[in-house]
């Protein structure tokens, strides 16, 4: 059964949440979204993404015409909780605290499956260029999860095939 739920911040537009069932491992899961050839399947250009995966370490992100991103990794906590800074107002700047949202994504075993949260905070403290609100904004990335996360299903559950 798959379920895709969202729940969004109200007037604030400051919090980002989604959360869908995949029928594959935790631990599959979490390959899918630390590993190099993995991450540029269902995010990138379908190349390898550079992965230092441990806190402080960039995980290079290919958003194709949108841009290249250093994003920084927060925290790593196999298989269970892995998050990083984005700065997708700013293609080619590392994430810093000041530019960048925080993305946390929460992986849970259910039964022989995985529930996966990604929630993505920080919006209400940026300063968005006007040229990048189209890609950069609460708005665009809310858009943009809701897409990711059944890229994310999809691609983890053709892995289990």
């Amino acid at each position: 059964m798959t379920t895709d739920t969202h729940q969004d911040s109200g007037d604030n537009q400051d919090r980002i949440e989604r959360e869908i069932s995949i029928a594959a491992p935790v631990e599959r899961v979490w390959a899918v979204l630390t590993e190099p050839e993995h991450v540029g399947s269902w995010f990138g250009q379908g190349e390898p993404t550079p992965v230092d995966l441990r806190p402080g370490g960039i995980m290079h992100l290919d958003h194709g015409e949108y841009g290249q991103f250093p994003t920084v990794i927060v925290k790593v906590d196999p298989p269970h909780h892995f998050s990083y800074r984005w700065a997708s107002a700013h293609p080619g700047d590392v994430a810093t605290e000041r530019n960048s949202t925080l993305v946390e994504f929460t992986l849970t075993p259910e039964g022989n499956g995985t529930r996966l949260r990604v929630v993505e905070t920080g919006f209400a403290a940026l300063t968005i260029p006007e040229e990048r609100r189209r890609t950069a904004s609460y708005e665009s990335h809310s858009e943009g999860w809701s897409g990711q996360v059944k890229n994310i299903q999809q691609y983890a559950e053709r892995l289990a095939a």
